[in-house]
């Protein structure tokens, strides 16, 4: 379930109430935990957090995260515990165990099945269809997988231990497991584990004891030299993980160190080009969002950076003021004052600092070229999409298309329909001799195009009205063509890109943007756009009744950037925009 990226709905602390309510669910749920021991897991004045999240399917999940390490998952009204609990408490479920090879193909998505079931000799645990379990790995008692039965314990003995045994929700270096502080599993010896060498370099055991376990043992239940095998492979596997996460805090100083690079060359781009003596004394939060942050497009394809965001916080400094103080005790180019008590503003800057003098802004034309391709980050660049109005013949207009082979769904453009009743006019003689801009009506046309009220009035059309209705009786369409695939027909009327302004709590107002996915448009690159252009923050929400669509909610009126951006950038033809009218009108400057 959490094998792709989930999307977070919301983050928000919980209530005393539900803190409450929790608790007894997990009491009912797992009976086997004392009261003493969900106090320990759900402490009263310790902050918990509620997180709503859909799964990459759009599965509703509601997370209980403790200490920034998720506790329990609630999906469909059912909780399971995730590793992090289970490594507090391993006998929480009935566990299966398997090989670390195994383990590897479970983190990738996959169902435990029954041939990779490795049998202990008190049996396979006593579980039902649909029961909570874990999983673990030979020689380690802390479970790496949490999912549910597929099957009793009676069916897999019965099935031969063939088929699937455990479908999987949640493993270990998982979506969700990396949402808390990616740490691993404890090492817990079982009571089968006892005389092997827990790190695999050796496997002590007598070679006498070793010939009788294996003649005792001609099930399989026990094979040592599996076992050592398996032992070494988890040490193995360990290893390898120390490793990637060594290899990750080196990537993690890496990124620092290109992030100072990056607020270094905005600082000094914004001080030589976007701020003016008048400006001073300028708050600091201002000039990060209004003078910084503009600069990032410029800058950030010179640097590994791959959130496209000025973020402080991924720094070494972690804070704007530790960065301004810096810039000010190291490269004396500002003087940070606090004008208002926890207000800091910068009062002056050094105009000919030979740092800030000798600094040299690239040429625009070369940046955005080379952000062409670094935003397209391979893939084909967006293109706007080509509509056609289409029509569908319906069952009342068919008899005008028989002649043409042409049955009730047929789907045409407006020049083939205008061709195809030209055609049997003239076939059937309806033009009129005196004046070759009307129609003669005969019966077909009759019971075609006019209403009842009309077949005693009218006996002639002309040919600009016999066109136009005979679209109007006919089903209309829309084509959609992307480049690079196969043309999409639809019945009705295009939807148009939506664009309005709704008011939230305290009289907030936000903007909401809708039917993108239409017209080849990506919600989240279209939110992440805007998010940097209005420097405000967006959020992508589910359509209720709409399995494939998401609304764009970014805070304030941004609607004249949202039409700048679709009819400029996407080139979106406005009659398809609907909404743009509602953009704030400019003030008269003070």
């Amino acid at each position: 379930m959490f094998v792709k990226p989930f999307r977070v709905k919301s983050n928000t602390a919980i209530k005393g109430s539900d803190r409450r309510k929790l608790k007894a669910d997990i009491s009912a749920a797992f009976p086997s935990l004392l009261a003493e021991e969900v106090s320990e897991l759900i402490p009263n004045k310790e902050e918990l957090n509620v997180v709503k999240l859909y799964a990459h399917k759009g599965d509703a999940v509601t997370l209980y995260v403790l200490h920034k390490n998720p506790l329990f998952f609630e999906l469909e009204k059912q909780l399971y515990p995730t590793v992090y609990v289970l490594w507090r408490y391993p006998a929480l479920l009935p566990t299966f165990r398997t090989w670390p090879l195994v383990v590897q193909k479970l983190i990738g998505g996959a169902d435990l099945m029954l041939p990779g079931v490795v049998v202990s000799s008190s049996g396979l645990p006593d579980v039902k269809q649909g029961d909570l379990c874990a999983v673990t790995v030979v020689s380690n008692r802390a479970p790496v997988a949490v999912g549910t039965a597929a099957v009793s314990c009676a069916e897999m003995r019965n099935a031969g231990m063939k088929g699937k045994g455990v479908s999987v929700l949640h493993t270990y270096m998982d979506n969700l497991w990396a949402f808390g502080d990616k740490s691993g599993p404890p090492s817990l010896l079982d009571a089968e584990s006892e005389g092997q060498d827990v790190n695999g370099e050796e496997c002590e055991i007598d070679e006498k004891e070793r010939v009788e376990e294996k003649q005792q043992n001609s099930g399989g239940e026990m094979m040592t030299d599996q076992a050592c095998s398996g032992v070494e492979e988890l040490s193995l596997t360990q290893r390898e993980e120390e490793e990637e996460e060594e290899g990750e805090k080196g990537n993690m100083l890496d990124f620092a160190e290109n992030m100072d690079t990056l607020l270094l060359q905005c600082f000094l781009h914004a001080l030589k080009s976007k701020v003016k003596k008048s400006e001073l004394p300028l708050l600091t939060s201002t000039f990060l969002r209004n003078h910084m942050a503009s600069c990032i497009l410029l800058w950030k394809i010179y640097f590994y950076i791959y959130g496209k965001k000025l973020d402080i916080k991924k720094s070494s400094y972690k804070k704007l003021s530790k960065f301004l103080k810096a810039m000010q005790q190291q490269h004396n180019l500002v003087r940070v004052k606090e004008l208002t008590k926890g207000v800091e503003s910068i009062v002056e800057v050094d105009w000919k600092n030979p740092e800030l003098r000798s600094f040299s802004i690239p040429a625009e034309t070369a940046v955005e070229a080379a952000l062409v391709k670094d935003e397209g980050e391979g893939e084909t660049p967006y293109c706007p999409p080509e509509i056609t109005t289409l029509y569908s013949v319906s069952a009342r207009v068919e008899p005008l298309f028989l002649d043409a082979n042409l049955r009730k769904g047929a789907i045409l453009q407006p020049s083939e329909v205008r061709n195809i009743v030209t055609e049997y006019v003239k076939k059937t003689e309806l033009m009129n001799e005196n004046n070759k801009n009307f129609v003669t009506i005969n019966p077909t046309l009759c019971d075609c195009l006019l209403e009842k009220s009309e077949y005693q009035e009218i006996d002639y059309l002309k040919w600009d009205d016999l066109f136009s209705r005979t679209l109007g009786r006919m089903q209309e369409c829309y084509q959609v063509v992307l480049p690079g695939q196969a043309p999409i027909i639809k019945k009705g009327h295009i939807d148009p890109i939506d664009v309005s302004v709704v008011s939230r709590g305290s009289n907030k107002k936000v903007t909401l943007i809708k039917n993108l996915e239409v017209y080849g448009l990506d919600p989240e690159v279209v939110a992440t756009t805007l998010q940097y252009k209005v420097q405000a923050s967006s959020v992508l929400q589910p359509i209720p009744g709409s399995k494939d669509k998401v609304l764009v909610q970014i805070q304030g009126n941004q609607v004249y950037q949202v039409g700048t951006l679709l009819l400029d950038q996407y080139q979106i033809p406005r009659k398809y925009i609907q909404g743009l009218d509602k953009a704030p009108k400019a003030g008269k400057k003070k």
